[in-house]
């Protein structure tokens, strides 16, 4: 088993594209090994017979928060798969670096508490967001006070010690979509951080954009199976170090089979993004031409989420499917249905949702592998459903229309 943490990958070939990236990348040294799969690395801890050479590499890890060379020395300063993994993130988002957590939440919240050590606590961001993030940002449990600015009054949101701009295109769950580029010269030289959990690096680089940061809920299409939690930040070098001393201190770290099945993940990440994004443009079609749908949200982006509000009881939907799961999180190879009002945003308070666009009838669709006839058949099952209820309002039939954002 290895042992050791991977030495620093070879520069990437600049012809291979993100689909060839995304099966080899991390995986560079597995021949020199005498490996086929990546080695899982469940250990701990591990020796350490030389204590004044361990001495000196955590007096160094601690002024610097550099990556360990040589053996790992305990779990929560490194691990060899999760290396790996973060590696391949790095890869596919275009960044130096990336440090991989617990979740998304501590990936976040490792952010906010690193811009605060920096004595810069206020952040200014984008709604909506996902619920907890938002939750995180409002409540100011991390020290944090956040001012709320549409995208167009970021620069005027901007104070001397503002650490960090945050948004979430496209977002969760209404799918509004940012113009990265004009958002990143709103910052000016505050740091942007934006959370790419919907449209991953197949279809979107945030990178390439101007941001500093991109944050995953690697739980989502990262991993794809709804198996693993797991969340990340890619970023410079400079940032990451950072982030390796608060992950240290804090002990958000990704566990290391979560490590090994994140990376196994990324392997078919492009072709199940592919695979899903056709389907779910295809079921937004067909409810945009529903009049039992007053409104469909799908980006101009692509990508394997919908978002629909009904003219009947979107309860009535939720609780009517069979083949579609009615379930909390996105990012499976199967479909999941949910109504953010009462599950992921409601931690929000509930002028806060309607101002974020976040209405009571609306739905989010997490499309999944499955064959689009087959979901179809679900989905217009319990559209049937809903619109028999008698908590729907009396409103005139008519198609609705896909509102691209």
């Amino acid at each position: 088993m290895d042992t050791t943490s991977p030495a620093s990958p070879p520069p990437s070939d600049a012809r291979r594209s993100l689909t060839t990236e995304a099966v080899h990348a991390g995986r560079e040294d597995l021949t020199a090994l005498g490996v086929h799969a990546a080695p899982l690395d469940l250990s701990t801890t591990y020796p350490s017979p030389d204590s004044r050479g361990e001495a000196a590499r955590l007096d160094a890890f601690a002024a610097t928060g550099a990556q360990l060379s040589g053996p790992p020395v305990y779990a929560r300063l490194d691990n060899p798969t999760t290396a790996r993994f973060e590696r391949a993130l790095a890869r596919l988002e275009g960044t130096e670096s990336a440090v991989a957590f617990a979740s998304g939440m501590a990936a976040l919240s490792a952010v906010l508490l690193a811009r605060g050590a920096a004595g810069l606590r206020h952040v200014v961001a984008v709604r909506p967001l996902y619920g907890c993030s938002d939750h995180l940002l409002e409540s100011g449990l991390l020290g944090t006070e956040v001012s709320w600015a549409e995208p167009e009054e970021v620069a005027a949101a901007l104070r001397p010690d503002t650490g960090l701009v945050l948004a979430e295109t496209p977002a969760n769950p209404t799918l509004a979509e940012t113009d990265l580029d004009a958002l990143a010269e709103r910052c000016g030289d505050v740091p942007l951080l934006v959370d790419n959990t919907f449209a991953t690096p197949v279809l979107q680089r945030p990178r390439e954009h101007g941001a500093a940061l991109v944050l995953h809920s690697a739980t989502k299409y990262l991993g794809g199976h709804g198996d693993v939690l797991g969340g990340a930040v890619a970023c410079d070098e400079e940032q990451a170090r950072a982030l390796r001393q608060i992950r240290f201190a804090t002990g958000g770290v990704l566990h290391p089979l979560a490590g090994y099945l994140l990376l196994r993940g990324l392997s078919t990440l492009p072709v199940r993004m592919r695979a899903q994004s056709a389907g779910a443009a295809e079921i937004a079609r067909r409810l945009a031409a529903d009049p039992r749908v007053a409104r469909v949200h799908y980006p101009r982006l692509g990508g394997a989420m919908v978002a629909f509000e009904v003219e009947g009881d979107p309860h009535a939907v939720i609780g009517a499917v069979r083949l579609i799961t009615p379930a909390v999180s996105l990012g499976s190879v199967d479909t999941l249905i949910q109504h953010p009002g009462s599950i992921s945003h409601r931690i929000v308070a509930a002028e806060d949702r309607r101002a974020a666009g976040i209405s009571d009838r609306l739905l989010r669709m997490s499309v999944g592998l499955e064959d689009v006839e087959d979901l179809w058949r679900d989905l217009d099952a319990a559209l049937a459903a809903s619109a028999g209820s008698a908590s729907g309002p009396e409103r005139p039939a008519v198609p609705a229309t896909v509102r691209a954002h």
